[in-house]
């Protein structure tokens, strides 16, 4: 049809290829990729932040995931929310999941 271009016509060449075991062998390397490198760390992650959440008591010095240093004053079982004493006098009021870590004692009197 072309001037410059002459027709590509198909011939009669091999079927498709089976997957095989080979497919099967690669799956199961990415499978085990994603759980080692993805989900077992993340779940790692989540058990030592609920088992810092459940620790929480009165008198830990602590810092939040906002970058908030104060001594918890208040910590309720039943509620997601704790008080947080950042001066003296000065409370607020925060999640518990928000806290990122707990300090040593006398902390925030060595700042």
């Amino acid at each position: 049809m072309s001037l410059f271009i002459s027709n590509a016509y198909a011939e009669g060449g091999a079927g498709p290829a089976s997957a095989g075991p080979d497919m099967l062998i690669m799956l199961a390397i990415f499978g085990l990729i994603f759980y080692f490198m993805i989900y077992r760390p993340q779940a790692k992650r989540v058990k030592e932040q609920k088992n810092l959440i459940s620790a929480l008591a009165k008198g830990d010095e602590v810092l939040t995931a906002g970058g908030i240093l104060g001594k918890l004053t208040k910590v309720p079982d039943d509620k997601d929310f704790v008080k947080l004493e950042l001066a003296d006098g000065v409370e607020i009021s925060i999640q518990k999941a928000s806290v990122s870590s707990v300090l040593p004692k006398g902390t925030i009197k060595s700042i």
